[in-house]
């Protein structure tokens, strides 16, 4: 099958092999250790590309937290060979529970062959069977990213996230003079590339389901206004016939709405648009300030956030409209509800006490857990599997700058993600194809 210039040939085996698991459900966990040798060089195939594959598979998998790498200099076996018998007691010397084995094939026409195998170094079995991918080599990181993918579904049960991008607003200059620019990267900080120029402020990108546009906020005009941008032509559409003001859109799960505020005549209401027709639905009607909408993944809902009450709070309604539910009861003020692509729990910002917190609640609103606290945390966006949380967070000062974070679901493993400028405002792509 061709999925987005990568084939992929898979082939499972029926074994089980018990002795490796994880449950990620716990608050602490014992990361298992896992050997990803730089992987073996077939034909023309340079070292620094193998090494590099296998560096970026290992970082994937360490960020989870769920994994630890052996680094490679501790490594005893060296692996030369693809199909030779792994030497497992050098593996179990320095206590790897899992290993990666991997090789690189260069092709006469730019291409790259990648196979790989993953083993369970204590029961000496391979963990499934092995797979191939072909690619051309500018898709090197791609294809690493898949092998991760496979690892991380294999060992956890999980479904996977590496193979994705992150769009949002890259950020430079002094905190008075600050410029704004859409930009797009891998999920884990590599090859940024800028969508818009720094003329204008950008806010709120969002993702389309097939990952192949983006909804967008900017101040192009002077006024906040939602555009959408192709983001394989850069061909940006204008929602000329929208009166007012307009913000906070993003995507229906089946890509043919977006929902978003408008206000007019000092109110603000959420509205659905169509986005092959153009028609207009109102789905708020209350003279409260009424912003941030998210569907649920079965798009039967939409969750949203409301003043109607008094404070921010969170509200869900049915995706057509009527009465909306209040959901959110904790001490404190809620902003930026989004829903889990799994579809159990809303992911929030919390204002209390001069403090901002991330946290999650069922969508009930039981359950409510805050996973950070600082000067300003803002912005949760889900990894596809709704195992992880990404955000921004501002520090203090006439210094202070957004940096982008993530966090596990269970309030564990928090790490600054690497970005080549200031970073805020992210949004997380479903997996690509």
């Amino acid at each position: 099958t061709l999925i987005g210039g990568i084939w992929a040939g898979l082939a499972f085996s029926d074994e089980k092999v018990p002795r490796i698991s994880i449950n990620v459900t716990e608050g602490v966990i014992d990361p298992v250790l896992v050997a990803v040798p730089a992987f073996v060089q077939e034909g023309s195939t340079s070292r620094v590309l193998t090494s590099e594959m296998a560096e970026v598979i290992a970082n994937d998998l360490s960020r989870t937290g769920l994994f630890r790498a052996i680094p490679e200099r501790s490594h005893i076996s060296r692996i030369s060979n693809f199909n030779a018998p792994v030497q497992f007691t050098d593996w179990r010397a320095i206590n790897a529970a899992i290993l990666v084995t991997g090789s690189v094939m260069a092709t006469s026409d730019g291409k790259i062959e990648v196979k790989f195998r993953l083993w369970d170094v204590v029961s000496q079995k391979e963990i499934g069977r092995g797979i191939k991918y072909d690619g051309t080599v500018d898709k090197w990181r791609r294809i690493s990213h898949k092998v991760a993918d496979e690892v991380y579904q294999r060992i956890t049960g999980e479904d996977p996230y590496f193979d994705t991008q992150i769009v949002f607003v890259a950020e430079s200059g002094p905190k008075n003079d600050r410029k704004k620019r859409l930009a797009l990267m891998d999920q884990d900080g590599a090859n940024r590339v800028f969508l818009t120029g720094d003329q204008s402020i950008v806010l709120a990108p969002r993702f389309s389901p097939n990952a192949s546009q983006i909804l967008y906020t900017s101040y192009e005009t002077g006024k906040p206004r939602v555009y959408l941008m192709d983001l394989k032509t850069k061909r940006v559409r204008a929602f000329n016939n929208i009166d007012g003001m307009s913000f906070a859109p993003r995507f229906s799960p089946d890509g043919r709405r977006m929902v978003l505020s408008i206000t007019r005549d000092g109110n603000t209401d959420i509205f659905a648009i169509n986005l092959a027709t153009g028609r207009r639905i109102k789905l708020t009607d209350d003279p409260a300030i009424d912003t941030a909408p998210s569907f649920s993944p079965d798009g039967s809902k939409i969750v949203f956030e409301s003043d109607r009450g008094g404070s921010q709070q969170i509200y869900v309604m049915e995706a057509n409209g009527g009465s909306p539910r209040r959901i959110s009861f904790g001490d404190g003020r809620y902003a930026t509800p989004v829903w889990s692509p799994r579809g159990d729990l809303v992911a929030f910002t919390k204002i209390n006490r001069g403090k901002f917190h991330i946290g999650v609640m069922r969508i009930d609103g039981s359950k409510e857990r805050l996973l950070t606290s600082s000067f300003l945390d803002e912005g949760p966006t889900w990894a596809p599997n709704g195992r992880v949380l990404m955000f921004f967070r501002e520090t203090a000062g006439a210094a202070g700058a957004p940096s982008i974070y993530t966090i596990d679901v269970t309030g564990r493993n928090m790490r600054k993600l690497r970005t080549a400028s200031f970073a805020s405002d992210p949004a997380w792509s479903p997996l690509l194809k």
